[in-house]
């Protein structure tokens, strides 16, 4: 009884170790059963933001079509609305990143599950990982992007948004370029000098010469990022992630 009395508060409020805890008193069907349901769970939160991932995708697809639609269709159109949709996408492409980095926390926890405990029971390897269960149980406790937000960038810039800046960019040359696309009642053709390019690439006060300087640098290093960038940073380095 004087053993009891002498324990103090701080040991009596400690946690309970891994070892000791509920884990152990699971049994095999208990933790295959429990597994079952988490790895489900988290399908379901990686299928989550995959869809948040297409819809931002599609939100640039269908801005890329609105504005080329808008800025083709007549000369009068002014070409900075081809502008402005490279400002537009390249606000979702930032958005789009931002929910890339949730995406792959979930996406690499099912990974976890399929590569170290399905595909041990399918084909077993000895001592394979044998410690994931610690590393996933730590990820649970102390959530972290595995990827920063510049590298989240260079991977959509390159696997959908390097395409849709080409096209609006292909769309823009051919925009100030072209006399019947810019000018009514220009005889169709692409006779138009270099002053005339210049003159028709200005945006407001803002001369041709400045507009065209600053889209060629904007593409140059949205192309250094895209393909001279290197995208694979450390993991578990980010920040926490809000869940």
């Amino acid at each position: 009884m004087s053993q009891v009395q002498t324990i103090k508060p701080a040991e009596a409020a400690a946690a309970p170790r891994g070892s000791d805890a509920f884990a152990l008193k699971l049994t095999s069907s208990e933790f295959a059963t429990t597994m079952s349901h988490f790895h489900r769970a988290e399908i379901a939160r990686m299928a989550g933001w995959r869809d948040r991932l297409d819809r931002t995708s599609n939100w640039s697809i269908t801005v890329v079509a609105a504005m080329l639609s808008v800025s083709l269709s007549t000369p009068s159109a002014h070409h900075g609305v081809l502008l402005f949709a490279m400002l537009l996408i390249t606000l979702l492409l930032w958005i789009e990143a931002r929910r890339y980095r949730f995406f792959d926390v979930y996406r690499a926890r099912v990974r976890q599950f399929e590569r170290y405990y399905f595909a041990q029971i399918f084909s077993p390897q000895p001592d394979y990982a044998s410690n994931w269960l610690a590393i996933l149980g730590e990820g649970l406790r102390s959530p972290r992007f595995l990827i920063s937000q510049r590298s989240a960038l260079i991977r959509r810039l390159r696997r959908n948004y390097v395409f849709m800046y080409t096209i609006l960019m292909l769309a823009w040359v051919l925009k100030i370029t072209t006399p019947s696309l810019s000018r009514e009642g220009s005889p169709i053709g692409f006779g138009a000098s270099l002053l005339d390019t210049f003159r028709v690439a200005t945006l407001g006060p803002i001369p041709g010469i400045a507009v065209v300087c600053g889209v060629v640098v904007f593409y140059i290093g949205m192309l250094a990022a895209a393909f001279l960038i290197r995208a694979d940073d450390g993991e578990l380095s980010f920040g926490d992630v809000h869940v």
